[in-house]
């Protein structure tokens, strides 16, 4: 923008060319010791993302994208409604898995604005519905079930609730779960022939009596909780909803009243851009369906966030609330209509008073403090966000085509091809973890192996026996539960020496390193008194490069003298005698921290 006398300050200078940027972006590498040539200057700086893309270090206007038009209005790009959620914020959805009327009532009266309900073996009795929405004013509450094989009794059973209570049918509102692909992907049970029918009579239904309830969930979470990738969540998410669209019209709906039936569940992750771009590329996904059905203006896709499960942690999970906040921000700026946040302690057991508190504050702040949803999609227009849009939508295109070539989701199912894809991102994101090129904090960083534990009470098992459920700690767990078996065993955790050569400032930052590597893996590290006195049987040295030249081999020598075992040195692997193993940055931490307590017999 010009000052308002019209004086350019730039004006004598002339304009910056992107060749000038990169030729500049060589230089600054070339001096750091990194020779590339200026057309990969921008290529080193880049990093690289799941699904093929890489995040650039500069984005300007000349990225061109598709036009994301105006939100309310088709592709739907910037938001499903013309006004976003600037009147109230998003719909703030507190999830339920135990028959707490109390809890129920505590967290509407406290900002949560609708219900999210597990019903059926895994969760609340069907028949304990009535008393758990007991107070609730179900004219003003939207209550959605995840009910999985129970969906039918459990959707009969609310209507029934809504008709006892005299709730007129369009004051009703919320979603009845239907999601038969879902339950078949977490369960690993095929749908038989009367489910797909049963879905279309709720969704009939609804179109024609409960015109603010949706009959049907389609659910990505399952294939996000099996280690997929976003385009991956992205592309069986909207192979799902295509074939419950199929279904629908097949079934008597048209295919405007078939759109209004569906609501999308995503995971919202930590990762803010990838979480906004996700629901932003769901929406053009969507609208691009909808615009082959004929019904370009009915597609704007109903989404409702969920913290993801896979980033949560049980060690340390005080820092839950930190990923759970950057992923509901995330969420809101995306652009969801719902988010449920999950408490701190959701990998514990059933969440407390306390937790539960966090999880709807979480929101609440963000809308009523941080105002976050009182301007529409805010991180449109940015070259990164929308190129990074594009790009999503892309990737998962072609997954989503993929699933339709093998004959559709159901289909891609049983013949594993589902499987197969998740399983093979999930193992190489496990080997980034395992290298700590994803850290977890609290976990494979800055562990603290003397916390006090956070106990809650079991929470009812979750449905299994299809595709698995990943996190990002469960190596580093494994590791931590062998350790506090062999406390409790022995009462003294598995230990390492760190033998500290030369002055402070030769060895600190990898005693320091070193330390936080093996407390990732339950092992406590001893760095007072001498290797007999520490109750060791391994060391590890820690110096500088230049006093591993002087002193690494007879500092080794000793250290074997005075009985131990293995002898390891902090740094990138060279050819010292009588050291065994190197421990460095970008090394298979968990390699090396198994082989340790294996090595110091340790019990699996």
């Amino acid at each position: 923008m010009l000052p308002d006398d019209g004086l350019s300050l730039a004006a004598e200078f002339p304009a910056a060319t992107h060749d000038q940027w990169r030729r500049l972006v060589a230089g600054v590498l070339s001096r750091s010791g990194k020779d590339v040539p200026d057309t990969e200057a921008e290529d080193a700086l880049s990093t690289a993302l799941e699904d093929g893309l890489r995040a650039r270090p500069l984005y300007t206007a000349a990225d061109a994208v598709p036009d994301p038009g105006l939100p309310g209005f088709a592709p739907f790009v910037r938001g499903g409604r013309a006004e976003g959620n600037t009147a109230s914020g998003w719909d703030v959805r507190q999830r339920h898995v135990a028959s707490d009327p109390e809890a129920v009532l505590t967290d509407l009266e406290n900002g949560v604005t609708s219900l999210w309900l597990a019903v059926g073996p895994t969760g609340v009795p069907v028949a304990e519905l009535d008393r758990l929405l007991q107070g609730v004013y179900l004219d003003l509450a939207p209550v959605a079930l995840d009910a999985g094989p129970e969906t039918s009794a459990a959707a009969d059973e609310l209507f029934a609730i809504f008709e006892r209570r005299g709730v007129a049918p369009e004051a009703a509102a919320g979603n009845l779960g239907a999601d038969p692909l879902g339950t078949e992907a977490r369960t690993g049970q095929a749908y038989d022939g009367d489910d797909f029918p049963g879905t279309v009579a709720l969704a009939r239904r609804c179109a024609e009596t409960y015109p603010q309830v949706r009959a049907v969930t389609v659910d990505a979470l399952p294939y996000h909780e099996a280690g997929g990738s976003t385009a991956q969540e992205l592309g069986c998410a909207l192979a799902g909803g295509v074939a419950y669209l199929r279904a629908l019209t097949e079934g008597g709906l048209t295919v405007e009243q078939a759109l209004g039936q569906l609501e999308f569940r995503y995971a919202a992750t930590a990762d803010q851009f990838l979480t906004i771009a996700k629901l932003r590329a769901a929406r053009r996904l969507w609208a691009r369906v909808a615009e082959a059905c004929g019904a370009p203006s009915a597609g704007a896709q109903r989404q409702h966030a969920v913290t993801s499960s896979v980033m949560m942690t049980s060690r340390d999970p005080w820092v839950n609330m930190l990923r759970t906040t950057i992923a509901t921000m995330a969420a809101g700026v995306g652009g969801a209509d719902s988010v449920s946040v999950l408490p701190f302690d959701h990998t514990l057991g059933l969440p407390d008073s306390f937790s539960r508190r966090i999880a709807r504050n979480t929101s609440t702040i963000l809308i009523e403090e941080s105002h976050l949803s009182r301007v529409i999609d805010p991180a449109g227009g940015s070259w990164y966000v929308e190129s990074l849009t594009d790009e999503l939508a892309q990737a998962a295109w072609e997954f989503f085509q993929e699933i339709e070539r093998a004959g559709g989701l159901a289909a891609a199912l049983r013949s594993g091809l589902v499987g197969r894809e998740l399983a093979a991102n999930w193992a190489e994101r496990s080997k980034r973890l395992a290298k700590r090129r994803e850290p977890v904090t609290g976990v494979s960083e800055f562990p603290h192996l003397a916390e006090k534990p956070v106990v809650r009470e079991p929470a009812p098992v979750a449905p299994g026996g299809g595709l698995p459920r990943v996190r990002r700690d469960e190596a580093y767990e494994a590791l931590r539960a062998r350790s506090d078996a062999h406390l409790a065993a022995t009462g003294a955790r598995p230990r390492v020496y760190l033998a500290a050569l030369g002055p402070a400032a030769a060895h600190t930052a990898r005693l320091t390193f070193t330390a936080n590597l093996l407390q990732a893996g339950g092992i406590e590290p001893v760095t007072e008194g001498s290797f007999e006195e520490s109750g060791a049987t391994e060391a590890c040295l820690c110096s500088s490069d230049a006093l591993y030249e002087e002193q690494a081999e007879s500092a080794a020598a000793a250290l074997r003298e005075a009985g131990a075992g293995h002898v390891a040195l902090a740094g990138r692997p060279g050819s010292y005698a009588g050291v065994d193993t190197y421990v460095f940055a970008g090394c298979d931490a968990v390699a090396v921290l198994t082989a340790a307590l294996d090595r110091m017999g340790v019990s699996s």
